[in-house]
């Protein structure tokens, strides 16, 4: 039941992906890059003065595992602060890496719990991977990020 999900979610958001656009006025911006596939990715995030995350949003090309990640990823922070947006990062390294199990680990994923069984496929954690690490380069105003 849970592949079948992960399909159909994986597919969905890469035929649909969720706030796939430059993002004007952003406060925070990198790019990412994974050589070992070609992914490519810009984030782009918009934090207010009180430090929580107005809108996100990305663009470029990738795999279906990467574009679906950074869709999923960008809905889940709008309204967070980047605190939590922190948090979340390391709760979903931690779930791709297979360190963080969410049927009996507390954690925030909620839906992006549909990727706990990447890490069965050693190659493409680095896919599901590459947006968050770019959105938190980004939030500590790194520039460019690779998964090298």
């Amino acid at each position: 039941m849970r592949d079948e999900l992960y399909q159909q979610t994986i597919l969905e958001h890469n035929r649909n992906p969720r706030n796939f656009r430059k993002l004007e006025g952003a406060t925070h911006v990198a790019e990412g890059y994974n050589p070992l596939c070609g992914d490519h990715l810009w984030v782009y995030v918009k934090v207010n003065a009180a430090g929580i995350i107005e809108d996100a949003a990305f663009e470029g090309s990738g795999c279906a595992i990467s574009k679906a990640s950074a869709s999923m990823m960008t809905a889940s922070l709008k309204g967070k602060s980047v605190d939590e947006a922190k948090v979340l990062f390391e709760e979903f390294h931690q779930l791709v890496k297979g360190d963080l199990k969410p049927d009996v680990t507390p954690n925030h994923l909620d839906k992006l719990t549909v990727f706990s069984g990447i890490w069965q496929y050693p190659a493409r954690v680095k896919c599901a991977s590459l947006g968050w690490h770019t959105m938190h380069g980004a939030l500590q105003k790194a520039k460019i990020v690779s998964t090298e």
